[in-house]
């Protein structure tokens, strides 16, 4: 595994489902136990976190504890790694709403994921609704102005491949690795980058 030692970015990831340990929360783990790897700090907004969260403009939403802490997060990361199901063959309520709090950054002097690489992941129980929700996400990302790395991950998770934290399948794996080391990657590049150091 890749190492980036010199500097730590922190990576957050948001996503999974009203499930715990739902396949779409078990793949962002993996992706961000790799950045975790290549010396990252990671921080995860997973499913527990997410139905709590309060809908995105709605009295007390970003004054809520899960709110404040999602903003905070958003404000001080390096990178992210969005994971959502695909449901009816898009990003689903849940991982939406928690993505539209970004909006709150608007004034910030990042605005939104400006310049920011963010890792992708579709899970669904077929191909069709794992790839939509997966250029769905991307098409958000661009709209936030974040960059999407080169690899997105889109997972058919019909054969139940997911179980305590592995999965079955040792290419998917490695796409949820290198997934995360992109972003853990990029990341240190655009820290390069903004200090000069060419």
């Amino acid at each position: 595994m890749e190492n980036f030692s010199e500097y730590t970015p922190l990576i957050i990831g948001i996503g999974g489902t009203t499930k715990s340990g739902s396949s779409t929360e078990q793949a962002l783990s993996i992706a961000l136990e790799a950045a975790k790897s290549a010396g990252a700090h990671t921080q995860l907004f997973g499913g527990e976190i997410l139905v709590r969260l309060p809908y995105f403009l709605t009295e007390n939403a970003t004054s809520s504890k899960e709110g404040r802490e999602l903003l905070a997060a958003i404000r001080n990361a390096d990178g992210i790694i969005f994971s959502s199901p695909g449901y009816h063959g898009s990003i689903s309520g849940l991982v939406k709403n928690a993505i539209d709090y970004i909006e709150e950054t608007a004034n910030d002097p990042r605005i939104y994921l400006d310049g920011m690489p963010v890792g992708l992941i579709a899970t669904a129980y077929g191909w069709q609704a794992a790839c939509s929700t997966l250029a769905a996400l991307r098409a958000t990302t661009h709209a936030l102005r974040g960059w999407p790395t080169p690899l997105g991950a889109a997972i058919n998770c019909s054969g139940g491949i997911f179980r305590e934290g592995t999965c079955s399948d040792a290419s998917i794996t490695t796409q949820l690795e290198r997934v995360g080391l992109q972003v853990c990657s990029f990341a240190i590049q655009q820290f390069r980058h903004s200090n000069g150091q060419f």
